[in-house]
């Protein structure tokens, strides 16, 4: 009984607006990157038929089962308020729920996903055929002038597909890391003392003629990497992005070091997760999706100096030390102690080579940091550099050059 009556007040599937309207809000959330497929779509259905028309539980369920990462979480609610904006939801399902909604107010300002997902499609739909040189203009769409544009933009700005873009060709810079004089040595031309041993067996080839000496040389290793990401929300479109670049930057393949890259990842918002274990992935898509499901305070709020805390009080023994290159991206807006921050902060530059933070705030001419956690980093760390963009982060290896000869 109480199936039929839920079945009878929602309507038919096959007549109804409902079935409609959820499949024009599924590829809506596609074109904002969301992961949405036919299954969850059938869930979907199945949910709103259990829970009914009210606003929150409708939203609650949908929620529920198309959203399966943290980031789109805050895109999901944003979409939802913008497909179904009348208060009523119950009356504007049954009766006709288009994306366009009869009220003219739009919100002050929506991030760019949800912009370009909202982007009206009809007129693209009535369209007639493009022409043949309308073809030639797209395929050469991406011209030199809109690469440069995307080098230069803003990660926050970007939309979707051009956020996808750019995280693709950020994998494909360089960062060579700087690199010291190891302990442990290898054959070499230039070396500092003879290898005996080497040279018994090139003896033994020549009938025990010791027609050569080679030498031993130090190995070339380059430095431990410490990085500390915020995942807090006023870093959400950085921090992906930055991970992304640092993961195939910093590949073992792409930094010419001898033996194994050390490399310690912690995210920190509310508290600290370690990404280290997701890192060792080769594949850089494999290590976003298990960073994001490790990651339980992504666009919350920031605590640095307790997340320090637990970086010190847990993992001290095996991240720092005295050639420790420390990477802090953070735009340093801290919501925790000040009395802790600063204590955690001068104990983290004390135990390592070097602190560089990374600001995407840098972006703005005239930037200061005036708020407390960012007057402290700015305080304790060797260097502040920007990388919000590509050109930015294209940079980089010769900003970490300069700093670290300081």
């Amino acid at each position: 009984m109480v199936q039929g009556a839920t079945i009878s007040q929602l309507g038919d599937a096959r007549t109804g607006k409902l079935a409609d309207n959820l499949s024009g809000f599924g590829r809506t959330l596609r074109r904002a990157g969301v992961r949405v497929d036919a299954a969850r779509m059938a869930l979907a259905q199945q949910a709103v038929m259990l829970v009914g028309l009210q606003r929150e539980d409708f939203c609650a369920a949908l929620e529920a089962v198309l959203v399966s990462r943290e980031q789109d979480r805050l895109v999901f609610r944003e979409l939802f308020d913008a497909y179904f904006k009348n208060p009523n939801v119950a009356q504007k399902l049954l009766a006709q729920m288009l994306p366009s909604a009869e009220s003219k107010a739009e919100p002050a300002k929506r991030r760019p996903r949800v912009s370009e997902a909202l982007a009206p499609v009809r007129a693209a739909r009535n369209a007639p055929p493009p022409r043949e040189e309308d073809k030639v203009d797209f395929d050469a769409a991406m011209t030199a002038s809109d690469l440069q544009r995307l080098r230069q933009a803003d990660f926050n700005q970007l939309s979707a597909s051009e956020y996808i873009l750019v995280e693709r060709l950020a994998r494909e810079i360089p960062l060579p890391l700087p690199h010291y004089a190891a302990r442990r040595t290898r054959p070499g031309a230039r070396g500092h003392r003879p290898h005996w041993p080497g040279a018994m067996h090139l003896a033994a080839r020549s009938g025990g003629e010791v027609l050569r000496v080679p030498l031993l040389q130090r190995r070339q290793q380059a430095l431990p990497l410490l990085v500390l990401v915020d995942v807090s929300g006023s870093m959400e479109r950085y921090a992906r992005l930055l991970l992304a670049f640092l993961h195939a930057a910093t590949a073992p393949r792409r930094t010419g070091a001898m033996g194994a890259v050390r490399r310690d990842v912690f995210a920190f918002g509310t508290g600290l997760t370690d990404l280290t274990p997701a890192f060792r992935l080769a594949d850089t898509d494999a290590m976003l999706q298990v960073a994001s499901h490790a990651i339980n305070d992504f666009a919350g709020g920031t605590r640095m100096g307790d997340s320090l805390a637990q970086l010190r009080q847990q993992h001290a023994r095996r991240l720092v030390g005295r050639r420790t290159l420390v990477l802090l991206i953070s735009d340093g807006l801290d919501t925790g102690t000040p009395e802790v921050l600063v204590q955690e902060l001068a104990w983290l530059r004390r135990h390592c080579g070097r602190l560089l933070w990374l600001n995407p705030l840098l972006r703005f001419e005239g930037y200061a940091p005036t708020a407390r956690g960012a007057a402290e980093l700015h305080r304790q760390a060797h260097g502040m550099l920007a990388v919000h963009n590509l050109s930015r982060l294209q940079d980089l290896a010769a900003s970490l050059a300069s700093v670290l000869r300081q």
